[in-house]
């Protein structure tokens, strides 16, 4: 086995647009994905994966449709249950790893301008 470190700064490095996840590793059937965000996301959910979302740096407010939201900072994490209808928040630019399973669209069922392609490595 050859060891691989990956560093989160070389990868963010790479690339500067936001809301469209870069996959970094693969774990089993899992994908580990770098985003910078900042803005507004869509409300989605995801019927069959929860999906996790840790804080690289800066900070990310996670809101729910039952009103409420879960803020989040540099080193914290969260995972969202599956089915769970949730909608990203970043008043700064956020840098964030998520973990899904692979080929998971970053909009759920929803089709929308800023749904990624799930399959970008970098």
């Amino acid at each position: 086995m050859k060891e691989k470190v990956i560093n989160f700064q070389d990868k963010f490095s790479l690339f500067s647009d936001q809301w469209k996840p870069k996959i970094i590793a693969q774990m089993n059937d899992y994908h580990f994905k770098l985003a910078r965000i900042q803005g507004d996301f869509i409300w989605h959910d995801h019927k069959h994966t929860d999906e996790t979302f840790m804080v690289i740096e800066g900070e990310l407010r996670i809101d729910f449709r039952d009103g409420s939201n879960v803020q989040l900072t540099a080193g914290e994490m969260m995972v969202v249950p599956k089915g769970v209808e949730h909608k990203p928040f970043a008043s700064k630019e956020c840098k964030i790893l998520l973990i899904e399973p692979a080929e998971t669209i970053n909009t759920g069922d929803e089709k929308h301008a800023i749904t990624a392609p799930s399959d970008v490595w970098i």
